[in-house]
């Protein structure tokens, strides 16, 4: 008798010792509120982010100093990196952006073709830990002219072409109303966790971004958001149906004039700020895109700062 219990008793072992271990569902529902109370809890709240997140290249005769400051990430295509980069720069991607933060010592410099994927990177960099990352404002088209091309080419005056959905000065911005949260299913089931899969989730979907004229062609399949000033929409006008939330917060609450069920569109001046806005958005839930070159690319004869020039002085390049 006492065998046959103690065979019971092995077989029982080796059945529970060789169970699949359960894997926990997808948590869905209150994800969104789980996430965006960590982000204010621990001064990750929209305008926290986007703070002191951008530099400008410096005096050719600063240029030593200035590298020396940063650690060096470049994020264009291994062709054009190897045709000419800044002194120093590891070549990495966007995807790949977390990893290669990981051996940097100093605080963390972003640069890309124009400023605006970089800022995607900056926004993973800084949700993760390295709050003291930047973009280099106008990427390596504003650090010398041999690299312009991008900026150069995007420039231009498009809202003329699309007169009847540019709403000229002093603008007439669209009231917003108030929306439900963005759902997303998510394996974590904290603020921390869920965070992690959500930069992981955005740096994976790349650089989420949308031409002037997608928009302005078809302006009412957009969610569009004017990240300026009430002053500026005033003086120069706005597109058609866009609304302006600005400050845009998790913590007031102004996120709840965001409608998760469109595409949300935001735009500035240059697409960096819009840019950052975007890769947020996306990391929360919402379906997100910024409007590449911003009004740089819609009215540029009629803006009177925040133009992109060609640099007249160019900055040092190593090749490969």
């Amino acid at each position: 008798m006492k065998k046959i219990i103690y065979l019971l008793a092995l077989s029982l072992i080796v059945f529970t010792g060789c169970k699949k271990e359960e894997v926990a569902p997808p948590v869905e529902g209150d994800s969104f509120e789980t996430l965006t109370t960590y982000l204010v809890s621990n001064d990750l709240d929209i305008p926290d982010v986007i703070n002191g997140w951008i530099v400008a290249p410096p005096a050719s005769e600063d240029a030593s100093t200035f590298i020396g400051t940063y650690d060096i990430l470049d994020i264009r295509s291994a062709e054009h990196f190897a045709e000419g980069h800044i002194e120093g720069a590891t070549n990495t991607t966007l995807g790949n952006i977390l990893s290669a933060a990981q051996s940097a010592s100093k605080p963390i410099l972003v640069v890309c073709y124009t400023g605006q994927s970089a800022s995607h990177a900056v926004v993973a960099l800084k949700l993760s830990g390295h709050t003291s990352a930047k973009v280099l404002k106008w990427g390596m088209s504003g650090w010398n002219s041999n690299f312009s091309g991008p900026w150069a080419g995007a420039i231009g005056n498009s809202a003329d072409d699309h007169s009847g959905n540019w709403i000229a000065a002093p603008g007439s911005i669209t009231t917003t109303g108030s929306f439900d949260s963005p759902s997303f299913t998510t394996n974590a089931t904290d603020g921390a966790g869920i965070l992690k899969e959500q930069v992981d989730k955005m740096l994976s979907g790349g650089f989420k971004g949308i031409t002037n004229n997608d928009v302005l062609s078809n302006p009412a399949n957009y969610f569009t958001n004017n990240y300026w000033s009430n002053d500026d929409v005033s003086h120069y006008g706005h597109i058609t149906g866009a609304y302006r939330l600005n400050p845009l917060t998790l913590e007031n609450n102004e996120i709840k004039g965001l409608d998760p069920t469109k595409t949300i569109v935001t735009y500035c001046w240059t697409g960096q700020t819009s840019s950052m806005v975007t890769a947020y958005l996306n990391v929360i839930g919402y379906n997100a895109v910024s409007l590449k070159f911003g009004t740089n690319g819609m009215i540029y004869d009629s803006l009177e700062s925040h133009k992109f020039v060609t640099p007249t002085t160019d900055l040092p390049v190593v090749t490969e």
